[in-house]
């Protein structure tokens, strides 16, 4: 395992909805827990939901999953979340920040965190929510809280100093881990780990980037500049 990656604080999370490229990393000591949601399941073609759950949890025992309730309706969002937190004991469950109308889920959540759920907040983007979900979660059980850095990104705002803030926030509270969400690109992973993030999710390709960590920069360009090679002359491209 690189020494970089060794040395981090943060913990790797596999985000996806492949159960077959999933449980295999369950036994992969640098992974330390996974989720996937709606979008990743549908892309993955999942097209049962209860038995996804139900296979993936036979699969990954000793880690904690985050599985997604997908209505948009309180009441709904809460009896899925009790039926999904009843399948295993290392399902987390995930809550939307807010429903589609932009209504909060905080109460919600307190109602789940008070009934001993673990939940995993989901969609975050802002300080205010950070806030908002921590009063709700707080003295509960062990709870993740997942801001989308990469999105915050996407609009132009560098998500360090808003992550760096959250961390120093939820300090407070050792139940609630803070959770860098969407990363861009395998840099994120340091940053979150400077930024004193709990945990990080990464997909299956920003994964295998890690490897990358401490690379000889003039031996990296030398191996690209290969790689062009190769393919140029693979494809037998011809003027």
């Amino acid at each position: 395992m690189n020494e970089i990656v060794q040395g981090l604080s943060v913990k790797l999370y596999a985000d996806g909805a492949d159960v077959d490229a999933m449980g295999p990393l369950a036994d992969d000591p640098l992974i330390a827990g996974f989720t996937t949601n709606p979008t990743l399941m549908r892309a993955a073609g999942v097209d049962d939901y209860a038995a996804f759950v139900k296979d993936l949890t036979s699969r990954i025992i000793d880690k904690p999953i985050s599985f997604e309730v997908f209505a948009d309706d309180f009441d709904e969002m809460e009896r899925q979340a009790h039926a999904l937190a009843a399948i295993a004991d290392n399902v987390v469950v995930k809550i939307p920040v807010t429903d589609t109308a932009g209504e909060t889920a905080a109460p919600l959540m307190a109602r789940l965190a008070a009934a001993g759920i673990s939940v995993n907040a989901t969609a975050l983007m802002t300080l205010d929510q950070v806030s908002e979900v921590a009063g709700a979660l707080a003295g509960g059980p062990p709870a993740v809280i997942s801001v989308f850095a990469g999105r915050i990104a996407d609009a132009g705002i560098d998500p360090v100093p808003v992550m760096a803030e959250a961390a120093t926030s939820l300090e407070a509270h050792p139940e609630l881990e803070l959770l860098w969400a969407s990363p861009r690109e395998v840099l994120n992973v340091l940053q979150a780990d400077q930024a004193g993030c709990d945990i990080i999710t990464c997909t299956p390709p920003l994964l295998a980037k890690l490897d990358c960590f401490g690379r000889d920069l003039a031996e990296f360009s030398l191996a690209t500049v290969q790689m062009f090679r190769d393919d140029a002359v693979a494809a037998q491209y011809d003027f």
